[in-house]
């Protein structure tokens, strides 16, 4: 009589397993890591991604911020199951070869984006050629971001092709760079700085491009989402959605004006997502 105990209590723990274990596979099918830049543009379209997935889709979404070379490379290991903040076609370029075919572009989320260096619309100064001449007025420095951007490669590549040997590049972040801008526009000051559309600063203050001769910085670029080789197969929700996220200008700017006033880039993005209900249903439905 005791074999038959035995043989039941073995049968009623294998089921249990068997559960245990397709659960914790699905429980795993309805995770993500979104990889993100710490500029404002990636930050609000990231928070939006996690928002969807959370509030709409059931997800339990991880951002992971990381430098630029990080995002291509962590997505190409299969670290991260993608990222929506990719520069294409020029600004990325460099790191889009090095991933290779371990990821897909999705194409682009957000179009009509620009880089370049930017000054205060007060200061007379209109092309990056004219720079160097009136270094002292800017403290001899252009402000910039990460140095692992790519936008500070052009920037290098900037200095030393306009042989701006009075200006120096610096290197920090870009909270730092629109601080220093703050404060020298404040003060009408000379200022210039590394600087991309979308973002909330040409919204704050009269900005201005400065003209690139020599075209270092290219023309247009897009913002694109770029997924690891196999996410459509493992998570096709994910893939779809992801597939399909796309907005315009306008609604970066709110969602970024938004974190700027409340500090809160999450609660931010869940509150655009209320209010967007059509634009998000679109994302979700593929239409």
């Amino acid at each position: 009589m005791r074999r038959p105990v035995k043989f039941l209590t073995c049968l009623f723990a294998g089921i249990f397993l068997i559960l245990l274990t397709a659960g914790t596979s699905e429980a795993d099918e309805k995770t993500a890591r979104i990889a993100y830049a710490q500029w404002s543009c990636a930050t609000a379209a990231s928070n939006v991604v996690k928002a969807v997935l959370e509030e709409k889709m059931g997800y339990d979404c991880e951002l992971v911020a990381m430098d630029a070379e990080a995002l291509w490379l962590s997505t190409a290991s299969r670290d991260v199951d993608g990222f929506v903040c990719a520069w294409l076609p020029g600004l990325h370029q460099y790191y889009y070869a090095k991933a290779g075919d371990h990821v897909v572009d999705l194409g682009p989320n957000l179009e009509g984006t620009k880089v370049g260096l930017v000054v205060p619309e007060y200061v007379p100064v209109d092309s990056i050629a004219a720079l160097d001449s009136h270094a002292e007025k800017f403290d001899n420095q252009i402000i910039g971001i990460d140095s692992g951007a790519g936008i500070m490669r052009f920037a290098k590549e900037a200095v030393k092709d306009y042989q701006m040997t009075n200006m120096e590049l610096v290197p920090g972040s870009g909270a730092a760079m629109t601080e220093v801008l703050r404060k020298k526009i404040n003060k009408r000051q000379w200022v210039v700085v590394t600087g991309w559309t979308p973002h909330w600063k040409f919204a704050r203050w009269d900005l201005k491009y400065l003209k690139d001769p020599k075209g270092i910085f290219g023309g247009s670029e897009s913002i694109h989402t770029v997924v690891r080789k196999d996410l459509e197969k493992e998570k096709p929700d994910l893939y779809r959605f992801l597939d399909h996220f796309s907005w315009q200008p306008d609604d970066i700017h709110q969602v970024m004006d938004m974190i700027q006033k409340s500090g809160k880039p999450y609660q931010s993005a869940v509150k655009w997502i209320q209010q967007n209900p059509d634009k998000v249903e679109s994302w979700l439905s593929g239409q």
